[in-house]
């Protein structure tokens, strides 16, 4: 089992409109192969701030889904819409 911790941050004012892709996401990692949970975190401390925490069977199921259209196509969205930046992913072994 790993956990990886992608970080996101959002343009101001989109907050509530990544909140809600948020739950497109949920459905396409509940559906992938390797997918155990994710959870979705707000910093209460800096607007924008998000962290997606996603527990995976193994490295392996995590970088085949990062690599499918399911994946592209809903970053591709965020990235052409609501996101202030590149997101970065940690993987915790």
């Amino acid at each position: 089992m790993i956990t990886i911790g992608m970080n996101y941050q959002v343009i101001p004012g989109h907050e509530q409109e990544f909140e809600s892709a948020f739950e497109g996401v949920a459905n396409a990692l509940n559906k992938a192969d390797g997918h155990d949970k994710s959870t979705l975190y707000k910093d209460c401390k800096q607007a924008g701030n998000y962290l997606i925490m996603s527990e995976w069977s193994d490295e392996a199921a995590y970088q085949t889904f990062i690599r499918s259209d399911a994946f592209r196509n809903v970053t591709s969205w965020g990235a052409n819409n609501i996101l202030a930046g590149r997101p970065s992913h940690q993987v915790y072994k």
